[in-house]
């Protein structure tokens, strides 16, 4: 029984172009033997798709797309190439034909196609349908239809390159917000659009920017109107402001799928360690107020917010750290109150001597510095100390 008979969801598809679209953002480049371990590591998180690359672009993108082809098992390669000749090749050398899609990058504005192609509509449509064309005749029975900048572009250029494509013999069709130029409502109207031209033998795959902070709610509105894939990178990661978060498309349909109706196929209690691997490879370091992955998503310092979770975690952890392999951590700094201290006193056994429960919160809670918090470990071992006296005077 599959997870949509289960729950009575439809079941996205997860697309992550971490390797490409994430390693062209500067400070990001990986080695062939890098790109390997973070695709099986993506393929075991229940990632469907992993974009290896541009074959054609480089022999290190070459190179790694032949070794993550060899080696994943359950989801599929994916490769991008422009609509010529030379790239498909490239692509077919490097991955084979069998369980490897091959991703187009058709030009969907007319900003792009007289400011940066300069060429007409007809010499761009007719680019799109011999690559694919060529590229079906190869035996590659895997094709999608990437329509660069659709945000921007008119609905009949979307359309005919949409039809045009399918008839080539595209699979799939990825609406691409790729300057993140859109709003939910814009781009949720444009996927329900496009939707009318693609019938449900087809897939529909939403790729999102986040140059306006936009990227998520974008892609979810693409799902509740009808899109059936959306592509992602670790923690965001891509050109300029980055993509939809895996961690965060993965996060609001395990809370929200029956909103959406939708869920995935990722196994939410490994995306941290995903994360952590994608952080040490490419340098990153964990921003502190990201959701999900970042260093103070599970944190607590100010007193108020600790004596709830401690009476109750879901007071203020509707995210619950563990289900996302994610540990709650409670900090002690200035901000915090005398609760922290009480709560341990009792897991010591100790009485709750209000005169050193004052102590301990003036020398070493209220004077804490921003900078350099405790935490409750170094709390647990001062108190130790400090009734340590106390018990051996009795």
């Amino acid at each position: 029984m599959s997870v949509t008979e289960k729950s009575g969801l439809r079941r996205i598809g997860v697309y992550d172009t971490t390797l490409r679209d994430g390693e062209q953002a500067p400070g990001n480049a990986m080695a062939p033997a890098q790109k390997l371990e973070i695709a099986l590591a993506l393929e075991a998180l229940g990632v469907d798709i992993i974009e290896a690359g541009f074959p054609n672009s480089s022999p290190s993108d070459f190179e790694a797309t032949r070794m993550i082809a060899e080696a994943l098992t359950t989801a599929r390669v994916a490769t991008l190439s422009r609509t010529v000749s030379a790239d498909v090749l490239r692509a077919v050398e490097a991955a084979g034909v069998e369980n490897h899609q091959v991703e187009f990058v058709a030009t969907a504005s007319e900003l792009h196609l007289e400011r940066k192609r300069g060429i007409t509509r007809q010499e761009n449509l007719r680019e799109v349908v011999d690559a694919i064309r060529f590229t079906r005749s190869l035996g590659v029975e895997d094709v999608s239809l990437g329509l660069e900048d659709a945000s921007r572009g008119s609905i009949g250029l979307l359309r005919d390159l949409t039809e045009a494509g399918m008839e080539a013999g595209a699979a799939t069709v990825v609406v691409a917000d790729t300057t993140g130029y859109a709003t939910p409502e814009q781009f949720g109207d444009l996927i329900a659009t496009v939707r009318e031209w693609v019938p449900d033998s087809h897939v529909l795959s939403v790729h999102c920017h986040q140059d306006l902070g936009l990227a998520l709610a974008n892609a979810l509105a693409g799902v509740r109107s009808g899109a059936d894939e959306v592509q992602v990178t670790v923690a965001g990661i891509g050109e300029r402001a980055g993509n939809t978060a895996l961690e965060e498309l993965a996060a609001v349909l395990a809370y929200k799928g029956e909103q959406y109706g939708a869920t995935t196929a990722i196994r939410t209690e490994r995306l941290y360690e995903v994360f952590e691997l994608v952080a040490r490879t490419v340098g990153l370091e964990s921003p502190r107020n990201k959701a999900i992955v970042g260093m103070n998503a599970f944190a607590h310092e100010a007193g108020i917010h600790q004596a709830g979770v401690l009476r109750e975690p879901a007071t203020y952890e509707y995210v619950e750290p563990a289900r996302f392999g994610r540990t709650r951590s409670l900090i002690v700094g200035r901000h915090s109150g005398r609760t922290l201290i009480r709560h341990l006193l009792g897991e010591l056994g100790a009485a709750l001597d209000e005169a050193l429960i004052d102590r301990v919160y003036r020398t070493h809670v209220e004077r804490g510095q921003d900078d350099d918090p405790i935490d409750l470990a170094a709390l647990r071992s001062l108190l130790v100390a400090e009734i340590a006296p106390a018990k051996a005077s009795v």
